[in-house]
This record gives C-alpha cells, structure tokens and sequence, in this order.
C-alpha cells in the first residue's frame, strides 16, 4: 500500500531528480540506462574542438551543456559510477585555408595542407599553430572552471593511442566504405578513403584514392598525384588520420565515448559516424542534438562570417552566468545570439536566483540555477530599503539602465550614489555582483541604449497626465516604499488614461490602466517603449528626483539634451 500525500516521506535528492523534466536530467537518465545495459564501470563524455581557430562562444555552450548532464548523472547515480569529460582537440586535421583573423599570415601560407600541429605558430608563442590555439583553448575552459581531461588528437595517434582502432578500421575498410560511400557525390566517391596518408616528403594530410588495402602489414599504399611515386604509409604511429567522419567514429570507439554532443547541422554526420561505429563492433555514445544559434537577423551564425556574438563581447555586457543561462534554456529551439538577449537573459537569472531558496526540491531541479552552479547555487544579493518598507530584493539589470539612462551619467559611482541612498550599508565591497552589475550596465547603456533612444514630445493630454503625476509624488518625497508610490502612478493613470472597454491590462497585470499611460511614461521620460515598474524606479531614483525629471520631460529638456548628445556624436 502506498503513503497518502500527507504521510509520504519527501523524495531523496536522487529520487526527485529521477522524476524531473530538466532536460540535463532526461539525458542523464538515457546514460544510466546505457550503465545498467552494459554494467560498464565509468562513463566518459567528450566534447570537440576545431582548432583552425580560436574557442567561441560555441565551444562554451557545448561544453557548458554537457558539465550540467554530467553533474545530473552524478546526482541520479549518487556518485557510484565515475564520469570523465574529455575535450577533444582535432589539431591533426589540415589546415584548409588562412584565417582572417592572425598576423604573419604568410608564414602560415606556406603550410597549407599540413596538420596544425605542424603549421608555425604565427602568433610566435607556440611551437606551432595547433599547440597555440590549444593553450588558448584550454585557459578558455580553466577560465569558466570546467572540469576535463584534454586529449590532442596528434599526441593520440603518434603515441599509439588510437593503433587497435585503426588497424581495426582497416581491417573492416569494405564495411566503413559501404557506410561512406552512398553518402558521396559520384565523383567524391571515386576518389575517397577514410584513410589520409601524411605526405612522407612534404607533411601533408593526402586526399588521395588508396591503391593497395595491406592488412597483414598495417598499411595502404597510395600515389603521390604530383610525381606519381607510390608510397606505402602504416596506418597507426600518426603516419595517417581519417577523414574527419571516420575520425569521430574511431575516437568514439577508441576512447569509450558514452555521450556527445553535437549541432542540429551534423545529424547526418552522427548517424554516419554512428554506423561506423557499429560496424566497428561497438556502440555509438548517447546524444543530443542542440540547435543553432542566429544572428539580429534570424540568419545562422558564422565563424568565418563573423556575425555572431564573441564570449568576450557577452562578457563586456553581461554575467558568465548569464551566459550559461542562455545556454541552459530551450537548446532544442533556435535562439537569436545578438546583444539584445543579453539584459533578458541577466535580469532572468537574477530572478531564478532569489527564487531558489524558497522552491521545494521539485522546483530547485527545475530551476536553472542550480544546473548552472551544479546543485549549489549562491546567496541572492539582496537590498533592502532605507524605510524597510518592502522586504529584500535584487536589483534588476533593467532598473539599473534605466537609472544610468535619466543619470545621463557613464560613472558608476553616479548609480551607486542612489544605490546607497536607497539602501544605506550596501557597498561594492558587500554586494560585489551588483557592483559587476553596475558595470555591465554602464558599459551596456553607453554603447546600445543611450545611441537608440528617442524622446517623444508630449501632447496636451500627456502633460497634464504628468503635471498631476509630479503633483501627487510631492508628498511622498523622501519615501522609498515602493507600492505606496506604485499606487500613486496607478491612481494618476486611471484618471487621465481610463479602461473604458475593462479588458486592458498594466505591465503588472493589474486591470484598470491603459498601457498607454505607461507608454507615455517611457517614451517621455526614458526616450524608449519599456521601462521599469515605475514605483520602483520612484523609490530608487529618488522621488525629488523623479519629479524633477518630469519637468524636464514636460520642458522638452531631455529630448533637447538627446539630440545634442546624438548631434556630438556625429560629429566626433
């Protein structure tokens, strides 16, 4: 008989986390049913790299998902199953083309062909190309904390790591070109083997048809195209790599993958890959397929296009964890990777953070913060009002560029002079993430906000709305209760701004205001369409404040002070 509702004991972490729907907890549970299946003692994860150049922000979203699997498997198995994470570096590919992006670009133009790891570095830090884009990727990963072995693909075939596979690979070549070629153009198809020789004389990874399969020795025989000298090159000790299809297979197999990640544009390459494996006697990893991100203009991003988002730019702007948010939500559906996204995806992780410590354990498995912080999410930092009228609360991202865009003030220590005021002891040195908070919001005020706002003028009905907004505020001056001021607006915008039909709704989702009396609010006063809830803006700015910045609003001071700012713009 089972416990009724009142009398059922609370579920174990492992127990509730076996019955979340978080996404990282569904593909953890795949992997622990590929454990009891095969009552394999450790589970491996992998995540490759491309080093032809640097670590993007790609790179960070893949390897960023795959931690939070990890961990969630961790918790579903209690730690009895050890994980590893590998990050796969294929520094053994040729280099097909110069990047952009690099200085001494004839130097490196003279390698074109070889492996990375034998093309000069020409950032002049490295022995060679590959082993420089590798360092840089690895001080990527060690900067974000991850957790992972890193594995180069030169060092694992010259060292024999990947001999069996390969000579496996070769001893079942029909099987793996009866899984290739179907997927090759005709004239591809005539020419293609999963193996390419390493050019004896020159260094370069051949593309070449192989002549002679020689099993017993180990090797193929192939012709140099240029001087029509056969050569006969070993399969393992680094003499060839595979294609990179074969490649992902043989490594799967090699080092007992169990999971992997990849984008929605390689499904077919997985499947491929996966059929390879099996025909290696082995079994595919677990995957998932993630979508790709998008450019302001819905089009997919690009490396060699350069219209996505950098790591370094999000971090300009917004919070690591931010970005970890944006990772963690719905990476089953395309999203738009533009600077845009970044006060949403801040302001949403400030809110599931000081949600958190008020959610039974159901709801903490399914908020985003505790896969990003892996179960263990941080204090929220909070403030409370000088009055202690409201209780404790974060500071939005929002709230913030709206206080920096009436400040007109690039200098952080202009916000936090109504930081302090608002809430007396709280300082950069207590509150240091609402310090990186201030800055990310000067720094993204400055270069998005402040260039894109337009004043409107405000008409005959608007400016008695906010003469009597100014009026009914003045008694309040010096407050910082922030619903007592809400109600204040509220009261004014009823007045001016009635809900004749009865079904519009404020931003706060109450009934009885017309959004355009919010509207006005916005596009008067912070030259833009959204805004905050305007009695917690009052009661942070200063309501002496904010009357007077209806003056300037109802004077046309501000929209005068925009143009010049715009008019000095264009002219530096």
């Amino acid at each position: 008989m089972t416990a009724s509702p009142a009398t059922a004991e609370p579920l174990s972490l492992p127990q509730a986390a076996g019955q979340s729907p978080a996404w990282p907890f569904e593909e953890a549970r795949k992997l622990v049913a590929r454990a009891e299946r095969t009552g394999q003692k450790q589970v491996l994860f992998e995540t490759g790299y491309g080093p032809s150049g640097l670590p993007h922000i790609g790179t960070f979203g893949e390897v960023c998902r795959t931690t939070m699997v990890r961990h969630a498997f961790r918790v579903l198995t209690e730690d009895r199953i050890p994980t590893r994470l590998v990050a796969f570096s294929d520094d053994m590919d040729g280099l097909r083309k110069v990047p952009d992006n690099i200085p001494n670009k004839e130097l490196v133009a003279a390698h074109l062909g070889k492996p990375l790891t034998r093309v000069p570095d020409p950032f002049g830090t490295h022995p060679s190309f590959g082993e420089h884009n590798n360092a840089r990727l690895r001080a990527f990963l060690d900067h974000f904390g991850f957790e992972y072995e890193f594995v180069s693909s030169t060092e694992a075939y010259r060292s024999g790591r990947f001999d069996d596979t390969l000579l496996l690979m070769l001893e079942r070549y029909d099987a793996v070109m009866e899984v290739m070629l179907p997927s090759l153009r005709q004239e591809r198809a005539q020419s293609y083997s999963p193996f390419l020789p390493i050019h004896p004389v020159t260094g370069i990874v051949m593309q070449v048809p192989v002549d002679e399969i020689r099993k017993a020795a180990g090797a193929i025989v192939w012709r140099d195209p240029a001087t029509g000298e056969r050569y006969e090159t070993p399969v393992t000790g680094g003499h060839c790599k595979l294609q990179w299809k074969p490649d992902w297979a043989m490594r799967w197999v090699a080092l007992g993958v169990d999971y992997e990640m990849a984008g929605k544009d390689l499904i077919d390459s997985v499947k491929l890959s996966g059929e390879i494996c099996r025909a290696l006697g082995a079994t595919p990893p677990e995957g998932f397929n993630y979508e790709l991100f998008l450019d302001e203009k819905g089009q997919k991003i690009s490396k060699s296009k350069g219209n996505g988002l950098t790591i370094e730019e999000w971090l300009a702007y917004g919070s690591p964890e931010s970005l970890s948010l944006f990772m963690y939500n719905k990476p089953r559906e395309a999203k738009r990777l533009h600077f845009d996204v970044i006060p949403r995806a801040t302001d949403d992780y400030l809110t599931f953070l000081e949600k958190y410590p008020k959610q039974a354990l159901r709801e903490q498995l399914g908020n985003p913060v505790w896969h990003i912080h892996a179960g263990e999410p941080p204090e929220p930092e909070t403030v409370r009002s000088a009055d202690g009228s409201a209780p404790a609360t974060t500071i939005s991202f929002a709230m913030l560029l709206n206080l920096v865009a009436v400040a007109n003030s690039e200098d952080p220590q202009v916000l936090w002079g109504f930081i302090r005021r608002y809430a007396p002891g709280v300082t950069p040195e207590n509150h240091p993430k609402l310090d990186k908070l201030v800055g990310y919001a000067v720094a993204y005020f400055r270069d998005f906000v402040r260039p894109s706002k337009v004043y409107q003028e405000p008409g005959e009905a608007e400016s008695a709305a906010l003469r009597d907004l100014a009026a009914a505020l003045a008694p309040l001056e010096g407050s910082t209760d922030a619903e007592a001021l809400q109600a204040v607006v509220y009261e004014v915008g009823r007045t001016h701004f009635p809900d004749l039909s009865g079904k519009s709704k404020s931003p706060d989702g109450r009934p009885g205001v017309l959004q355009a009396w919010f509207q006005t609010l916005y596009r008067i006063l912070l030259g833009q369409e959204r805004g905050p809830r305007f009695g917690s803006f009052a009661a942070l700015y200063g309501v002496a404040e904010t009357r007077e910045l209806i003056a300037k609003g109802l004077s046309g001071a501000l929209r005068a002070e925009h143009e010049a700012f715009l008019a000095g713009r264009k002219a530096g």
